[in-house]
């Protein structure tokens, strides 16, 4: 086996352990090693110290260079989802819903925990508006004569 294939085999090892990892580590060491591989692959580093200065330049600059943006990029795209789709809409009380407590509504079918954040209670039979949700509570407010009209 020669140079090239050694430094080949250990970059996709790398990347393999990237798989079970959530640190982008291996990531970066992969890309050294592969880079490594096709340098030494081209001749332009035949001996060994040469290689080892090879990988430790890639991966450096590539870990400094890209970590950060990674890291940002992933915990953007699994940042919790906001359901602003049910805002607005209007829903019964069921389980009547005390001043900063907790109660349930009926809304499209099936029972919501709601939670009101009023200094009145919210009696069972209400009409109410969904203003958000917090995760698995829609945070509601008793349906005004206004915004009847």
């Amino acid at each position: 086996m020669t140079s090239s294939q050694i430094w080949a085999v250990l970059g996709l090892l790398f990347l393999t352990a990237e798989l079970v990892s959530i640190s982008f580590v291996f990531a970066f060491l992969s890309v050294g090693a592969l880079v490594t591989a096709l340098l030494t692959g081209l001749g332009l580093t035949s001996d060994v110290s040469g290689q080892l200065l090879c990988f430790s330049v890639v991966t450096i600059i590539t870990l400094v260079a890209g970590r950060k943006p990674l890291r940002r990029w992933f915990e953007s795209r699994t940042k919790k989802q906001e359901y602003t789709e049910y805002v607005g809409d209007r829903a019964k009380v069921i389980l009547t819903i005390p001043a900063h407590g907790e109660g349930r509504i009926f809304y499209r079918g099936t029972e919501w925990i709601a939670v009101s954040e009023t200094e009145e209670s919210i009696l069972a039979g209400k009409q109410v508006v969904i203003k958000r949700m917090d995760g698995i509570r829609a945070v509601v407010n008793l349906v005004s004569i206004e915004s009847v009209l």
